[in-house]
């Protein structure tokens, strides 16, 4: 590919793009002019299904496989990027697992390290080869990553998932420290902090309506839409935030 016609092109990485908050946003992300890797694990034909939307739209996509706990995984899935679209500009780490859900007397350590090893591995890897293409330091020209925490880092998740809520809690640790790390070159890093979102990883923990019972919690009295959590994540990408990193923001309803 000629990436002398991608230098003023922004191009985005969305891990777990293929549902949820994934993909509300790379369709957002491509509906303001960028290059979408829409990134999965299993489900080939949901990721394609968020490309084609894209591609009907006159946007450039691409779905490619990659388990971001795998180290190798996460190197191809960047250089399959930059080979078929160009210079990696952005990432949005969104990609997280979770398991039934149970006390954490209950759980073994097979289940801590599946779950530490995407939401916290998986993350520190697919930032890890960001900063190694985007960083000034590196030759780069910059860009930004985002980071999904979640509301659980703040609210511990008590018996329903305190591992999942741990290893988000890492994430917003991880969050502060890279972009006091990498501020001088020229990447910007930030995360969102949902709270009660209606995606299918409520199912995956086994309880599908689960936003419906807590949402009277919320100050605002309703679940959020994942298109409201792309929303803060494109902006916090735009340069409308050229002056913000190192913030967690949340996109809970006043939780």
């Amino acid at each position: 590919m000629d990436h002398a016609s991608t230098e003023n092109q922004k191009i985005l990485i969305v891990t777990g793009g293929s549902r949820g908050i994934g993909a509300a946003t790379a369709r957002l992300a491509a509906s303001r002019g960028y290059s979408v890797c829409v990134n999965y694990l299993r489900d080939e034909s949901a990721a394609a299904s968020v490309v084609c939307d894209i591609q009907a739209r006159g946007g450039k996509s691409i779905a490619v496989r990659a388990d971001i706990s795998v180290e190798s995984d996460v190197a191809g899935l960047f250089e399959t990027t930059h080979r078929e679209l160009g210079p990696v500009t952005d990432l949005v780490n969104n990609a997280a697992t979770l398991e039934t859900q149970m006390r954490l007397d209950e759980m073994d350590a097979a289940r801590l390290l599946r779950t530490f090893a995407t939401n916290a591995i998986g993350t520190l890897l697919c930032a890890r080869e960001a900063v190694r293409r985007m960083s000034t330091l590196h030759g780069g020209r910059g860009g930004n990553i985002v980071n999904v925490s979640s509301g659980a880092a703040r609210y511990g998740s008590p018996g329903e998932y305190v591992d999942y809520a741990a290893t988000k809690g890492a994430v917003e640790t991880f969050t502060v420290g890279l972009a006091r790390e990498v501020a001088e070159e020229c990447i910007r890093v930030n995360a969102v902090r949902p709270g009660y979102i209606y995606t299918d990883l409520h199912g995956k923990g086994g309880e599908p309506a689960r936003v419906d019972r807590l949402k009277t919690r919320v100050p605002m009295k309703r679940g959020g839409q994942p298109e409201e959590v792309a929303a803060a994540i494109l902006w916090l990408l735009s340069g409308e935030a050229s002056y913000v990193t190192g913030t967690i923001l949340d996109v809970a309803g006043g939780l």
